[in-house]
């Protein structure tokens, strides 16, 4: 937990804590840095668990239904506001629900804008990627797992693009229904999407393979796929 917190962000080692996994509640007051009046413990401002918790208490109250974001989030910064949050109202639960992102890599280390080691959607727009294959790009990765952008990750959704537009192409092909709901299935368990995905491609090869009689069947799929994963086919 030590280390966890000193490397993201719950500086341990700082002077004048009892306990080195203390969070920051209220900081001295920095020049350059905001600052408010804090009664009896002087101008600074609060904490970073502080300040979420207060924006989420405002706009929310105790008891909301989703917290989430990165993986890295889940301690300390997660952990402590929602102990915050109990402790200031006496309610429990702060969120019903957490769901916490896998990190992305790029060359080896994790995306930051601390590192600058960005890849950017709008950059990957003006180079003339389609936004559907970045999306499939995405997709193709669990929300909690941990993985790495590649070249290679993106050739393949821009290969899995080519050939799920192929199959929705013609206008009748194997039935719907099923591939329709293995997606919505899917993405019921916690947005499994790699899986959504799966379904897909097997549809797909079908088509290409042996086709289908259903008319209005790529029709379906298509509508499918833009509703459900937001590619549109």
């Amino acid at each position: 937990m030590r280390l966890l917190s000193a490397e993201r962000g719950g500086d341990p080692e700082r002077p004048g804590k009892k306990n080195p996994l203390d969070p920051m509640l209220w900081m001295a007051a920095r020049d350059g840095e905001p600052s408010w009046d804090g009664a009896s413990l002087g101008r600074g401002r609060p904490g970073w668990h502080i300040e979420c918790v207060a924006i989420a208490l405002d706009h929310l109250g105790m008891g909301f239904d989703v917290q989430g974001g990165g993986s890295d989030l889940a301690f300390p910064h997660h952990e402590m506001g929602a102990s915050h949050a109990q402790a200031l109202t006496g309610e429990y639960p702060f969120a019903k629900t957490y769901v916490h992102a896998g990190m992305v890599a790029l060359d080896g280390e994790k995306m930051s804008k601390s590192k600058g080691n960005l890849v950017f959607v709008s950059k990957l727009r003006r180079d003339g990627v389609d936004p559907a294959a970045i999306r499939l790009t995405l997709l193709a990765h669990h929300y909690r797992a941990d993985w790495e952008w590649t070249d290679q990750v993106l050739e393949d959704a821009l290969e899995r693009l080519g050939r799920w537009r192929a199959a929705v192409s013609r206008p009748d092909g194997p039935p719907a229904d099923a591939v329709v709901e293995e997606i919505r299935e899917s993405l019921s368990h916690d947005l499994d999407a790699p899986a959504a995905l799966a379904a897909v491609d097997r549809w797909a090869a079908r088509q290409a393979s042996e086709g289908g009689t259903d008319e209005g069947a790529p029709g379906v799929v298509s509508r499918a796929v833009d509703a459900l994963l937001g590619v549109a086919l």
